[in-house]
This record gives structure tokens, sequence and C-alpha cells, in this order.
């Protein structure tokens, strides 16, 4: 049995990580940051809900020991919550505006990787799957033929280019870890007001893959629901 905790999962690509694993088996903890929201996502799918907001050091602490508890065990950790931060003109943007962004993207990442790290090292082959963002990546916002290359959203893609470096870094650092980055596309949510063409479904393909994949694949890797993508 695969104990997983994925972080902001009561709705979007989180909810839906989290049915189509518990649907495959996984005893799943659903974290969320809204207690009422958490709870009944997890109902509906047999989760079991774990509250935890990644902007705060005691919150995560206090999830990780929960799940140390209850499940004594993290085998697959998905680091899903994330924010796309103000629209508008970039020329107004502050510094508490990127604080705010990168708190969650990134920092609320390295928190709950610390906390959790205890939890996947009891496990026989532990794996991170941190959710980034083809709008982090410098080749693809670069290619015209992509439509990430028309998006202007200078704390969302900086956050997300920071957390696939943070990923490669995890990776070379925890030899008894598999972590992986996934891009889960342009997918209909409430990130960008569901205006993607991809469903959720087709969103999280990525993120389930890196998720389920047998002992002994690769670490290090940056992945969409077609395949590798390079690191650039």
């Amino acid at each position: 049995m695969t104990t997983t905790f994925i972080t902001g999962a009561n709705k979007g690509l989180g909810y839906e990580t989290a049915r189509r694993l518990t649907a495959l088996g996984h005893t799943v903890i659903l974290g969320a940051r809204d207690p009422e929201r958490g709870a009944a996502a997890a109902a509906t799918l047999g989760a079991r809900f774990v509250r935890i907001d990644v902007t705060d050091d005691a919150s995560v602490a206090a999830a990780a020991a929960d799940v140390a508890e209850h499940e004594g065990v993290v085998d697959v950790l998905v680091n899903n919550a994330g924010v796309s931060g103000p629209h508008g003109d970039p020329g107004e943007l502050t510094g508490a505006d990127a604080l705010s962004v990168i708190d969650v993207n990134l920092f609320g990442v390295v928190r709950t990787t610390t906390a959790f790290l205890p939890l996947l090292r009891r496990s026989p082959d532990p794996v991170i799957v941190n959710v980034s963002s083809g709008l982090g990546s410098l080749a693809i916002t670069h290619d015209p033929a992509r439509v990430e290359s028309s998006v202007i959203a200078p704390l969302y893609t900086a956050s997300k280019a920071a957390l696939t470096m943070l990923t490669t870094q995890y990776a070379k650092a925890f030899k008894d870890i598999r972590v992986n980055a996934a891009d889960p596309g342009y997918t209909a949510t409430d990130l960008n007001g569901h205006s993607g063409p991809q469903t959720v479904t087709e969103g999280t393909d990525a993120i389930v893959r890196l998720a389920t994949e047998r002992p002994g694949a690769a670490s290090g890797r940056f992945m969409d629901r077609h395949g590798t993508i390079d690191w650039s």
C-alpha cells in the first residue's frame, strides 16, 4: 500500500491527483489550508484530510506530526500547492507581491519537503513530485510556437523557474529519494480562470505517472504528459 501526501488538494490539479491515486489504490492524505473545503474534498474521495498551510512553519510541522502519528510513513509527497500571484501591469509589482508568490510556490515546497523527509525516509521507495510549470522554462517561454511564450506573469514564472532548479538540486542531494518535477500544461483550473484547453485529468497525467513509477525509475527529470522536457 502506497501512502501519498498531496498539498493544495481540495480542488483543481491537487484534487484530481488525489482522486486518481485513490482509484489506483494509494492511501491518500489530502492536505489543504481551508479545513472545511479540505475535509469535504477528503470525504468525497475517501481520503484523510490533514490541514496544512505551506506558508506557515508551525502548520507544516503539525501536518508532518499528524501523519507520523497516524500513517507513520510517506511514500510519495506531491508538492502541488501554488498561487498565480497578482495580475495587471508588471510595472506596479512590489516586493511584497513577490514574497507572497514565492512563499507558496517555492518556500512552501522547501518547508514541506524538509518537514516530511523523515517520513519519506521510512519508505522503501520514497518519491517527491514537485508540480512546476512550462512557464518556468526559458526554452518553452521563448518558443513562439508555444502558448507559454505569450504569457506575461513575472512572479509566477520566476517562482516556477526556481522550483525546477530546486528540484534538480534535491535530486542531486537526496540520493535515496526520487525527486522529479511535473509540468501539467495549460489546464483549466481556478489558477487561470478555467481558460486552459486541457482537462484536469490531462493536466495530472505527468503527476500521476511520476507518483506511480516502479522502483528504479530516474530522478531529476522534468516531465509533461507527453514525456521528458529538457532542463532549460
